[in-house]
């Protein structure tokens, strides 16, 4: 169980060094004229995902659940092919990648790297570890209970993502959960 956490800290220090790229994103897309819209769901995000890696640890670790090799060698592959996914959306978008959801004015969509196939291809990535990271030590209940309440909150973040890409949609206002941007 020690390389599960292991595993499990180091990807909440990717999680970090996400933020720690969001937070430059956003002050070059603040220069740039960005407005920020999904506000309120935001902090539901952070506690959900915060809450995904405290889940797989205190399950694995109070229930006792055993590490089946076929299936956590699968969900190990599947959690560094959604990390390779992610930083491929992070490198693709550059400068407007974000964890908030900011709009440049003016900047056309992004259609290369995993755009070209994909709308939104980094909200595969997360529900691919959603699933997978806790699963591969065998943590069923915390896969079950972030896969559903992931599926509501990306309802919503998908939704203000869409309707702030859609053409002719007007930024201005004072919507903060109907509107958004690529993160």
């Amino acid at each position: 169980m020690i390389w599960y956490t292991v595993l499990v800290l180091a990807v909440g220090a990717e999680r970090v060094a996400e933020l720690v790229v969001a937070r430059r994103n956003m002050r070059w897309s603040l220069e740039h004229g960005a407005v920020e819209r999904g506000q309120g769901h935001y902090p539901a995000m952070v506690v959900l995902h915060t809450g995904l890696l405290l889940g797989c640890l205190a399950e694995v670790w109070a229930a006792g659940r055993p590490f089946d090799p076929a299936l956590g060698w699968t969900m190990f592959g599947l959690v560094v092919a959604a990390q390779a996914l992610r930083w491929w959306c992070i490198r693709t978008l550059g400068p407007r990648w974000n964890t908030r959801v900011l709009v440049v004015p003016g900047l056309p969509l992004v259609t290369g790297g995993p755009y070209r196939l994909l709308r939104h291809p980094n909200y595969v990535a997360v529900v691919a570890e959603g699933l997978a990271l806790p699963l591969v030590h065998g943590a069923w209940l915390t896969a079950l209970v972030f896969t559903v309440l992931n599926a509501a909150l990306l309802t919503v973040r998908i939704r203000c993502e869409n309707r702030v890409l859609a053409p002719g949609f007007a930024l201005g206002g004072d919507e903060t959960d109907t509107a958004g941007a690529r993160p």
